[in-house]
């Protein structure tokens, strides 16, 4: 499948995703000036910048973006980074067909700002989901979930390192995965099917 990964950030999941050879074709950032951009554009993959505040009504924003998906021939999506919500109508055309990683074992920490949610909580364990995106927040059936503990002495950036490691191991496995049509969903539950 030609994959287009949505980012916003500094483009490390990205990075892990290159290095495992996702094929990634496309490459659409909600902020300009982000490393993930710079990612990108040193593996060859062709960028797009789509800002937030040109769209303020999230319906075209959405439109925008289906009609660039669309002209790349794009036909799933992976969101690393992407700190929007996509409306019904992105999700209902990718159904089945987009990923996103989350740091927290979900249904804990949705929406932003997780691992500092973890960390003002008090929880000692948290963790890494990757998830099929649906039309709640951070809510579609879980492919991977790890858990990572919480030292008594970490900060939102000791976490969210150990966080990452876990989330550059996970969202390629289940990229790979999606792209060879193994994943198939039974209610809520993400089964893989053997090869």
């Amino acid at each position: 499948m030609r994959w287009a990964c949505l980012v916003g950030g500094t483009g490390s999941n990205l990075r892990a995703l290159i290095d495992d050879g996702a094929p990634i074709r496309l490459v659409i950032s909600h902020k300009a000036g982000v490393g993930a951009l710079e990612i990108a554009r040193a593996a060859g993959i062709p960028q797009v910048v789509l800002p937030a505040r040109q769209y303020p009504v999230r319906e075209e924003y959405d439109a925008a973006l289906l009609r660039i998906l669309g002209e790349a021939g794009i036909e799933a999506l992976v969101l690393a980074g992407f700190l929007r919500l996509l409306s019904d109508r992105v999700v209902d055309t990718y159904a089945g067909r987009a990923v996103n990683v989350h740091p927290s074992l979900l249904p804990a920490f949705p929406g932003l700002h997780a691992v500092r949610q973890a960390l003002e909580y008090g929880v000692r364990v948290t963790g890494v989901s990757v998830h099929l995106v649906d039309r709640g927040l951070d809510s579609g059936p879980i492919i991977f979930q790890e858990a990572v503990s919480v030292r008594p002495d970490d900060t939102d950036e000791t976490l969210s390192s150990r966080i990452h490691a876990v989330e550059h191991r996970l969202l390629p496995r289940a990229v790979r995965l999606l792209d060879a049509h193994r994943l198939e969903v039974q209610g809520r539950q993400v089964v893989i099917r053997e090869e």
